[in-house]
């Protein structure tokens, strides 16, 4: 995946200072805008295009009809029900509490984890893991730097930890019993409409797929369990003897394998 560097269409030089900076960072190739249209710049670049905004960064990839960038999306509501302490399922699965510790092997916009951090709040630690290097640095920048207007919300993003990583790579230099939840929630084998705000994330997904070793790494790393969440037609529940969290009008389903 090649990528170039690029600011917004009306743009000064603070803009383009910063896109230095994001190339520099990424080790990628700065390109001015010119007034091309980003399609424009696709085509002559054969690139996928980081255009750096006043708002926010956005990865435009090739052939995709709408861009990727970091917004908290669902995580918002739900993490304002876990504030009013309301029933929100992803909790319910993980059983996480105050203190306690998660790693997110599937980080992606990282709605999940968000609402992880707000759970087990500042005695306890999120840590996700995404191997796209690009979406990794978009989420890096966004969890730093969004602004809710709910301070509880906004603290907790800033302390998620997230690297780029591959799970597979990151889990074997995990110390065995280094986290109480080991989480999975993989790209969806069939798909599923109401998700638009994944649209632009599905070309750009690493589709990683779980294997026996994996989930014999994520039991040795846990503590206390790992939680899948997956498509509710998805077969790895019963490939890997996960217990199903069955919710009747739900797409997807959780599933559980305790440990303790």
């Amino acid at each position: 995946m090649k990528v170039i560097v690029t600011t917004a269409g009306r743009t000064n030089e603070e803009m383009i200072a910063m896109a230095h900076n994001v190339a520099s960072d990424l080790h990628v190739p700065f390109v001015l805008r010119r007034k091309e249209s980003v399609k424009e710049i696709q085509a002559r670049e054969d690139a996928d295009v980081l255009i750096v905004g006043k708002e926010r960064l956005e990865l435009h990839p090739q052939g995709a009809e709408e861009p990727v960038f970091f917004h908290p999306n669902s995580a918002m509501f739900r993490s304002k029900r876990v504030l009013r302490g309301e029933h929100e399922p992803f909790l319910e699965a993980t059983k996480l509490e105050k203190g306690m510790s998660l790693l997110d092997c599937t980080f992606g916009l990282g709605s999940d984890s968000i609402v992880a951090s707000v759970a087990v709040g500042k005695e306890g630690k999120v840590v996700g893991i995404e191997g796209n290097r690009y979406l990794a640095y978009l989420c890096q920048q966004g969890l730093k730097n969004w602004e809710s207007g709910v301070h509880e919300i906004d603290e907790a993003m800033k302390r998620i930890q997230l690297h780029h990583q591959t799970f597979e790579a990151f889990l074997r230099c995990c110390e065995d019993n280094s986290f109480d939840v080991v989480y999975f929630d993989p790209m969806f084998p069939e798909p599923i409409e109401e998700s638009d705000g994944i649209k632009g994330l599905k070309t750009i997904a690493l589709y990683s797929a779980l294997t026996a070793e994996v989930i014999k790494e994520a039991t040795r790393v846990a503590k206390r369990r790992v939680v899948l969440k997956d498509h509710w037609k998805s077969e790895r529940f019963d490939a890997f003897s996960f217990q199903v969290y069955k919710r009747k009008t739900a797409k997807f389903h959780f599933g559980v394998i305790e440990l303790m």
